[in-house]
């Protein structure tokens, strides 16, 4: 089976090349990354404990789901497939924002991500897939936050730093759904 490929990119998401994941991981390599955050109607974000078999940040809690996209898929394209893979639902997905980040994780890997953030509202019923996803549950964002700040080893990289760079992104979003639904 063929290693799968990530796109790499400049500083401005310009693509450059391919690269086979774990060497983009192993060398740090800057590439393309997708991002999905799901809040229910109640306003509360939809985690996912990321399952022990994965290559890094396993049994780490994060956000609704992540990945890379393929050649040729667009970044809307990449989440929407990845949420049904991971999660087993679709729903409406819009880009709020994107950021560049690089931290050193487990085994030696390194995350070097241009990480398109995408957001969405969904309230039926969440089917994990297991070989991705240990558990999942929906949490206040202030919650998250608290915990996030109390206990950052439960937590992956990215998800701290979506959390900590873009509060005003995520908080407005919680806002804006707690005032739809009347909350």
């Amino acid at each position: 089976m063929e290693e799968e490929q990530v796109i790499l990119v400049n500083e401005l998401d310009e693509q450059i090349g391919l690269c086979g994941k774990v060497v983009a991981h192993e060398t740090g390599a800057l590439h393309r990354a997708v991002s999905v955050i799901i809040f229910n109607t109640k306003g509360k974000l939809l985690l996912q404990k990321r399952a022990s078999s994965k290559y890094h940040g396993s049994g780490l809690w994060t956000n609704t789901c992540c990945t890379h996209p393929r050649e040729g898929e667009t970044n809307l394209e990449c989440a929407n497939r990845r949420l049904k893979e991971e999660m087993g639902f679709d729903t409406a997905l819009e880009e709020r924002f994107s950021f560049i980040y690089k931290n050193e994780v487990e085994n030696g890997l390194i995350e070097n991500e241009f990480d398109h953030v995408f957001f969405g509202v969904y309230d039926g019923e969440v089917k994990p897939n297991p070989q991705e996803v240990e558990d999942c549950t929906f949490v206040s964002l202030g919650n998250v936050s608290k915990d996030a700040n109390q206990h950052p080893e439960r937590f992956s990289i990215w998800f701290r730093i979506i959390l900590e760079k873009f509060k005003e992104h995520l908080s407005g979003m919680e806002h804006q759904l707690q005032k739809a639904v009347g909350v």
